[in-house]
């Protein structure tokens, strides 16, 4: 997200606090996105008095004059042609990820600042159980450097074990959260999926430096093209899908996250195992990451 400007109250020297600023940025979020707003948007939002809402649409007519006009008959402010956000950055990621919120029930409609919520869904996924005293434990862990003694069903053995781990990171894979943590039965940093911690039984002082884990501290950069066997204008379309530049777009990864990276995208097999309106996209560095390996 860009770093916002000062921004300064109209004829003043003075900067607008962070409760008016936010409701600036309200107004903008509403009007780009909605096209329009009123008093009784930011009454209902922020609850502050009509007084202050009218206060709060001056002092933005104030600041922007060219943003806004107002329709009596309709009682909206509406976007002008020439409406240019001083506060909001316009994001689409932040306005679909309203959705994704309010899907998933992390945000009910009052909570977002959508109105109006146009029809959609989101492809389900099932949830992973984590018990949050267990994730409060090892989020303590992580806070304080302790080591703790976790009970943990591991895929390549048949029944939970003991094993004491000093966790330093939590890390979300795209569809489970784990810990990145220190083995101390193998003595290398692994990941450990947080809902397979069966429980925790006891903690201890250890000193462990995570600069040490050199797989989650080291970063790679991953080149990702069109597939070379789709048409001009399939490539175009899946450069512009991906924001590609030249053919070509450059995603950092933490080398510890590069397994579920490549996983998630299809790339963890060879180009020409599907076909090209199927696969896509390619890794173009494939052999140079893998050499630094």
């Amino acid at each position: 997200m860009k770093k916002r400007t000062d921004i300064k109250k109209a004829n003043s020297s003075k900067y607008l606090n962070w409760g008016v600023e936010r409701r600036m940025e309200f107004i903008e979020f509403r009007v780009f996105w909605e096209g329009r707003i009123n008093r009784r948007d930011l009454i209902d939002k922020f609850g502050v008095s009509t007084p202050q809402a009218s206060n709060d649409m001056s002092q933005y007519q104030d600041i922007a004059p060219k943003n806004l006009h107002y329709d009596p008959r309709a009682k909206f402010y509406f976007a002008s042609k020439g409406f240019k956000p001083k506060f909001l950055n316009p994001d689409s990621d932040r306005y679909l990820a309203n959705l994704m919120s309010m899907s998933s029930g992390i945000l009910t409609e009052q909570e977002s600042w959508l109105t109006n919520i146009p029809s959609y869904d989101v492809l389900p996924q099932p949830k992973r159980a984590i018990d949050p005293g267990r994730l409060r434990r090892i989020i303590g862990a992580i806070r304080d450097g302790l080591a703790i003694q976790i009970k943990y069903q591991s895929m390549n053995a048949p029944e939970p074990e003991f094993r004491w781990i000093s966790p330093h990171a939590l890390a979300f894979d795209g569809y489970r959260w784990h810990t990145r943590a220190l083995c101390h039965r193998s003595e290398v940093f692994k990941d450990f999926v947080l809902a397979r911690i069966v429980s925790i039984r006891l903690n201890k002082e250890y000193d462990m430096d995570p600069v040490k884990d050199l797989e989650w501290q080291g970063i790679v950069d991953v080149q990702i093209g069109p597939h070379p066997g789709l048409t001009d204008n399939q490539r175009k379309a899946i450069e512009l899908d991906y924001g590609m530049e030249k053919g070509m777009v450059i995603v950092s990864v933490r080398r510890g996250f590069l397994f579920y990276f490549l996983r998630r995208l299809g790339l963890d097999i060879a180009p020409d195992a599907r076909k090209p309106k199927d696969q896509q996209i390619i890794w173009l560095n494939r052999d140079e990451v893998k050499e630094k390996k």
